[in-house]
């Protein structure tokens, strides 16, 4: 059962333009889930936006009953099981919905993706390599995609014979959802043998603009990010970049150069990723940290807890600032230096024009104008 505080975040992620980044800024600001829902229409109006639509509580409950149905349930961030690498991202999931195992996610995770339209080869060497880390105690994490994904989670599903399989799926859809449809099959396995997590609400079909989202999470929860085979401009070449910006270490098997399949692995390597032929080589790169990089950390703070103390932008502050927007997208520690800011008072002015529908957040934690 869910008390009216987790209730209220679910509610508060759910609502209109609200993700990761802005959940995390309003939970610090107001220090409760249901103290941000009561300032947003405050906000909205300050901001000069469009007016917000903010979930029900009729919507999450019928939600919390999709969840239960589909034999899940909720994990969020400063819960004890909630991956300890993945809370360390900047955009790191307020809310998880997950199936199975959840001590799994306290071992060391190593993430293994590649090309949907795989080699034999490369899908045998993804498996072997799955099995052996599960062996040695890693949790193996990929995204139950066609191909090397499919490989790797058999790969340790074999291993554990009848037994708990140390893999975790993390799907681009609702909990609910099985995709590709020819994986329905495993996906249930995985559910009842290993974790299969997601962070879209049940019900949601896969869409293209969310499997970024799912990659960020692939690579936030594991050590390092190996490559198995892909094409350059590949969504795994993405969750590799997403690996080495949160400091993980990216790892890739080689391939032939007349392999269009290999180009992506090949390109990582000549870029300084681990060239990688057998287990023994991931296990050589991670280990001597593997203790030290999951320990679990205090809850953070900006998430939880009572309200921080802020002070409110004036007007002149928040013309300033957007008089800096443009539709070209532009990074934070610019704002701040242009506007002669605080970084702080920046972030709000920016979460209102988030919140009022005025402004787009990209990657690296650029913003642009609508």
């Amino acid at each position: 059962m869910l008390d009216a505080e987790h209730l209220a975040r679910i509610r508060l992620l759910r609502s209109d333009r609200i993700g990761p980044i802005s959940f995390t800024q309003l939970m610090a600001r107001f220090g409760n889930a249901q103290a941000a829902i009561e300032a947003l229409p405050d906000l909205v109006q300050r901001a000069g936006g469009r007016a917000i639509r903010i979930a029900t509580v009729a919507q999450v409950t019928a939600e919390v009953a999709r969840v239960e149905a589909a034999n899940a349930r909720y994990l969020f961030a400063d819960d004890e099981a909630y991956p300890a690498l993945l809370g360390h991202i900047d955009n790191a999931p307020p809310v998880l919905t997950v199936r199975g195992d959840l001590a799994l996610l306290q071992r060391p995770s190593i993430a293994m993706v590649g090309a949907r339209n795989a080699s034999a080869a490369a899908c045998r060497f993804a498996r072997q390599i799955a099995g052996e880390l599960a062996e040695a105690g890693y949790l193996v994490v990929s995204g139950l995609a066609r191909g090397i994904d499919t490989a790797a989670h058999q790969g340790a599903l074999r291993i554990a014979g009848t037994g708990p399989a140390s893999t975790a799926g993390v799907i681009a859809s609702g909990i609910d959802i099985s995709y590709p449809p020819e994986n329905h099959a495993l996906q249930a396995e995985m559910g009842a043998r290993a974790l299969v997590i997601a962070e879209q609400p049940p019900g949601t079909e896969p869409l293209a603009r969310h499997f970024p989202y799912r990659n960020r999470i692939i690579a936030g929860m594991a050590l390092g990010t190996l490559v198995v085979e892909a094409a350059p401009r590949s969504g795994s070449l993405i969750t590799a970049r997403l690996a080495a910006e949160a400091g993980r270490d990216v790892m890739a098997i080689p391939g032939s150069p007349l392999d269009s399949r290999s180009r992506g692995c090949n390109e990582l390597i000549r870029g300084g990723a681990t060239l990688v032929q057998s287990v023994a080589d991931i296990l050589e790169l991670v280990e001597p940290f593997a203790g030290s990089r999951t320990q679990k950390v205090a809850t953070p703070t900006i998430l939880y807890g009572a309200a921080a103390p802020v002070t409110e932008p004036d007007d002149q502050a928040r013309a300033d600032v957007i008089s800096l927007l443009s539709p070209s997208p532009v990074g934070m520690d610019e704002l701040v230096r242009q506007s002669g800011l605080e970084s702080g008072a920046v972030q709000m002015i920016l979460l209102d024009l988030e919140l009022g529908g005025l402004i787009e957040r990209h990657a690296a934690g650029k913003v642009s104008l609508i």
